[in-house]
């Protein structure tokens, strides 16, 4: 039994507080976060744990044996430092610092106190993106030419990160894993429409090994809410829309090859392949249970299995070399 505590209870930590109160591997002792009315409305749905405004209650806690940070993304530096220092395993929400030399420090400080540091790219927990990839481990792709991703809606908007550090970390840490390589290079275009310094949309587009690419849609201004990714192989190609309810992956037999052998212009031409669209069934289990399960068992074995903190430090050094080029005109910059 593993005693958890959350901090930040606005947007997104109250899911953490209910799914660590529902599994029977962890119990769920602490909601922290400085509006007491946030954890008022905390203790009302969840009147058997602790509600505090104090994280260093929680740091002192003997009993504590891990830490969810859902807090605003310029605070997770600070606040995982301290307990990760205490010898607290941290789960930070994504992403993982608002700078790489933040999140270097603290990947080296949870080696030092020999506890977990894991990063909250729930897609990586989902059956839709363990199905893409495994196309892609098994060669039913094919070689994969570029994906085209299209993460957008109507808000909501932040006030400390732009919409590239808001959105663009799952579609990263998406493709990082499927590829099991990180970009080389970034270039990124983008433009502030309704508060100066903070852009709201932007096109990114990664460089891989292998001559890969893939180009990024983000916007917080977009009237309809899109969450797609197409990924064009020489065999197959394969649609992941995280909207649909029942196919959210689509696998289509279509293709185009060049004739091998012709002498003139005339002769050359290409073959068209139309064939089946098929639909893989899915298991169905929420991923954010399923992330929060993978924390519970890297506090047994040491090390989790995906979304750790040094692949967390990887996305952040993307997303860092995406602003500089959206600073220098779309220049392509490298990432290391």
């Amino acid at each position: 039994m593993k005693r958890i505590a959350v901090i930040g209870c606005g947007y997104w930590g109250p899911n953490f507080v209910r799914i660590f109160s529902q599994l029977p591997e962890s119990e769920l002792k602490y909601a922290c976060d400085l509006d007491e009315k946030r954890l008022e409305h905390m203790k009302t749905l969840y009147p058997q744990i602790n509600t505090t405004t104090d994280m260093a209650e929680i740091a002192r806690d003997p009993e504590i044996d891990g830490v969810i940070v859902a807090t605003p993304v310029s605070s997770h530096h600070k606040i995982a430092k301290m307990f990760l220092e205490a010898g607290k395993h941290t789960l930070i929400e994504k992403p993982l610092c608002s700078s790489s030399a933040e999140a270097e420090d603290l990947v080296t400080t949870a080696k030092k106190n020999n506890v977990v540091l894991m990063v909250g790219h729930t897609f990586l927990f989902t059956a839709a993106v363990n199905k893409v990839k495994s196309l892609l481990d098994n060669g039913d792709l094919g070689e994969i030419y570029y994906v085209n991703s299209t993460r957008v809606n109507l808000g909501i908007f932040q006030d400390d990160i732009n919409v590239i550090w808001d959105l663009a970390p799952h579609d990263i840490s998406i493709l990082n894993y499927v590829f099991e390589a990180d970009p080389d290079a970034v270039a990124a275009h983008g433009r502030s429409f309704i508060r100066d310094g903070i852009e709201d949309m932007a096109f990114v587009t990664l460089h891989y090994p292998g001559n890969r690419m893939a180009n990024l849609h983000v916007s917080w201004l977009d009237p309809c809410k899109i969450r797609r990714t197409t990924f064009v192989g020489s065999k197959k190609m394969v649609v992941y829309d995280d909207i649909e309810q029942l196919e959210k992956v689509r696998i289509y037999d279509k293709g185009v090859d060049v004739q091998p052998h012709y002498e003139t212009f005339g002769e050359f031409h290409l073959a068209y392949r139309f064939g089946d669209i098929f639909t893989p069934r899915l298991d169905d289990v929420e991923p954010l249970k399923s992330e929060a399960k993978e924390f519970l068992s890297a506090m047994e074995t040491g090390s989790p299995k995906r979304a750790t903190g040094e692949e967390g430090l990887s996305v952040v050094r993307v997303l860092e070399a995406a602003c500089e080029s959206l600073r220098k005109s779309g220049a392509l910059i490298p990432t290391t």
